[in-house]
């Protein structure tokens, strides 16, 4: 069966450029959205605890109560609970949400600052304080997303002085309502690579703890290394002669006789077809003819192959994003941590 390692060692050595950056480990706070970009919830759940990390940052509430016996602070991105909670943070992404959260809920209001994807109007702003205590939330944060961290132009600038606005007007309605001092964040991984956290108190990083974080050339480039590789057991070996085809629809065809094996692992388990005759793996074994379901060819007769290391460069074949590659990873995958 196809299964994925994790590397424990690669993963640390990202949180330490991550901690050297952040001048804390307590300001980490780990995206776990997804599976945790199709690593594996509880797996990096374990190592991130492991090292230390107290924050993480999941996408709804069946992944953050999967998570409470691992981290002290868990932030919701999009979801709203049945009832609230002591340990668990959830996101207000719009004003028409707010009377849908139940009466005591830990909140943070996302401010949509430049992105428009989603998170409360910046001249919202008050409104969202306003109805939030009316109706009996905890205000505990406000933050935003920055659409264009990792290009160099000048929307990165502009958003940064657009959230530096908000957060002055958010301390000033904090008084009003008698609030605590609120968590301001904004930066993601290439977000932390381009400046420093300043007075924010987290920074919420994913693809780079998993060492698959792309920038522009022109802007700093973190050794990162890539955490996961996904990795395959032949099912059978065969010559291919001469001018013979191998799988649907015979796209490949031998110019000479050469030793093929099949292996399990198919886009039943994440690869994607696109990549099919256009792919070699780390080391150097081509992919021939179309990515089956469940089994695929290649120029190899190892007994395990990897098929890759790094889903930066499985991607291109693919004309996509390492992203894309890494949450299509079925759950069902075994994953095992070295």
């Amino acid at each position: 069966m196809a299964f994925i390692q994790l590397s424990r060692k690669a993963f640390f050595h990202n949180l330490d450029i991550i901690a050297h950056r952040t001048e804390s480990v307590d300001k980490i706070a780990l995206v776990l959205k997804d599976n945790a970009y199709g690593h594996g919830l509880r797996e990096i759940a374990s190592m991130a605890k492991e090292y230390g990390i107290q924050r993480v940052v999941v996408r709804n509430d069946h992944e953050a109560l999967q998570l409470t016996d691992f981290f002290s602070y868990i932030l919701v991105l999009a979801d709203i609970p049945s009832h609230a909670s002591e340990q668990i943070v959830y996101t207000l992404n719009s004003l028409d949400d707010i009377e849908k959260f139940p009466h005591g809920c830990r909140i943070e209001i996302k401010v949509d600052t430049g992105m428009h994807r989603n998170g409360v109007d910046v001249n919202e702003l008050e409104k969202a304080f306003e109805m939030a205590v009316d109706f009996g939330l905890k205000i505990e944060g406000v933050f935003t997303h920055f659409r264009s961290a990792d290009t160099l132009s000048s929307e990165w600038f502009w958003q940064m002085k657009n959230f530096e606005a908000v957060k002055i007007r958010a301390m000033t309605l904090a008084q009003k309502y008698n609030l605590n001092h609120l968590r301001f964040h904004s930066k993601n991984s290439a977000a932390l690579f381009r400046s420093s956290l300043g007075d924010e108190s987290m920074v919420r990083v994913g693809i780079s703890a998993y060492g698959c974080l792309q920038m522009d050339q022109t802007l700093l480039q973190p050794s990162l290394k890539p955490v996961l590789s996904l990795w395959a057991d032949k099912i059978a070996t065969r010559t291919l002669l001469a001018t013979q085809h191998v799988g649907y629809n015979g796209t490949y065809s031998a110019s000479e006789n050469e030793r093929v094996s099949t292996y399990d692992v198919g886009y039943a388990d994440g690869l994607l077809r696109v990549s099919s005759n256009r792919y070699i793996t780390p080391n150097g074994s081509a992919l021939l003819g179309r990515i089956s379901m469940d089994s695929s060819t290649f120029r190899s007769e190892a007994k395990k192959l990897a098929i890759f290391d790094d889903a930066n460069l499985f991607a291109k074949t693919a004309d996509t994003i390492g992203y894309e590659v890494l949450v299509r990873l079925p759950a069902h995958i075994k994953r095992e941590i070295f």
